[in-house]
């Protein structure tokens, strides 16, 4: 843990030497601000940790090469080490309370242009257009578990344009990210997000490594964009996916039914090497892909 006062990490920054990240607790206590509930804020106040998720976002041998979008950046914790790793960074935060104190900290990267401060709703980003066209590109931050999958699925839409992402997420979301055919934790979320990313857990992170501690023990994710990916997010892939888990009992002939007509879905799900008789569960994401693009080739001779 830090202790309760700010590091510099532009003192680090100019000496080459190891710096601790920001301290949420003593910078809100020098603001006189409070964690806000409505923001979902639990801020990360484990040394250890932050800089392993900083190291996960920008490896040693992408220093000063990679462009970095994190979201919620809060009291800058994360931030303060990702600007002595990334070429540049981009920092969105909604709480237009944190902005000042996260400038005032960080003065000396935004005046060298190393960080950009911007106030926005991470739900809301263009990740393209903040990100840009230099590689490698790289989304993070330690998301507010109530949109939590809409991040997810957020860097799923954007898997294209970005080479990884770092999500610090309740552990019960890393499970399901990671989870294999044929387990409980295995669904939409799994399926969804393993078509456009290789799925790694990090690490878990307990309660007691945040302030305030939340109710549930964290997980970090690392996810690395697939080039090409399994299958993109068509209608198809979403269709046979949501139809899939709606019911995990069903089997797949009366989950799917009415994608197609009886016999076109029977003829289409054994081009597909799938049998009609197994459940949604069972399928890995390469049978989800095949059955997508079977779907998508119908609704287009259809069309």
């Amino acid at each position: 843990m830090s202790e309760d006062k700010p590091s510099v990490p532009a003192d680090a920054a100019a000496s080459g030497g190891q710096v601790r990240p920001l301290n949420a607790r003593a910078l809100l206590r020098e603001a006189g601000l409070s964690p806000k509930k409505s923001f979902g804020q639990n801020f990360l106040v484990a040394d250890e940790v932050t800089a392993q998720i900083a190291a996960a976002c920008v490896p040693d041998d992408e220093r000063g090469l990679s462009e970095v979008v994190e979201l919620g950046a809060g009291a800058g914790a994360l931030t303060s080490l990702l600007v002595l790793r990334a070429r540049h960074v981009t920092a969105v935060e909604r709480d237009r309370d944190m902005l000042p104190i996260l400038s005032r900290a960080l003065l000396p990267f935004t005046e060298s242009g190393v960080l950009t401060l911007l106030e926005a709703d991470a739900a809301q980003l263009d990740i393209a257009a903040v990100l840009g066209s230099t590689a490698p590109r790289v989304y993070c931050g330690n998301l507010p578990y109530q949109i939590t999958g809409r991040l997810i699925s957020l860097a799923c839409i954007n898997a294209k344009v970005i080479e990884r992402a770092v999500f610090m997420v309740q552990e019960e979301v890393c499970d399901r990210l990671v989870a294999k055919p044929n387990s409980k934790e295995y669904g939409a979320l799994s399926v969804f997000t393993q078509a456009a990313f290789h799925v790694k857990k990090l690490r878990s992170v307990s309660k007691g490594c945040f302030f305030p501690a939340p109710d549930v023990t964290s997980a970090v994710v690392v996810l690395t964009a697939r080039r090409p990916a399994v299958c993109e997010e068509t209608k198809g892939l979403k269709s046979a996916v949501s139809r899939a888990f709606q019911a995990r009992r069903k089997t797949l002939r009366n989950a799917w039914r009415g994608l197609l007509p009886d016999a076109e879905l029977h003829a289409a799900a054994e081009r597909a090497g799938i049998s009609l008789d197994a459940r949604g569960e069972t399928l890995d994401v390469t049978a989800f892909a095949r059955m997508a693009k079977e779907l998508d080739d119908a609704a287009a001779a259809n069309a």
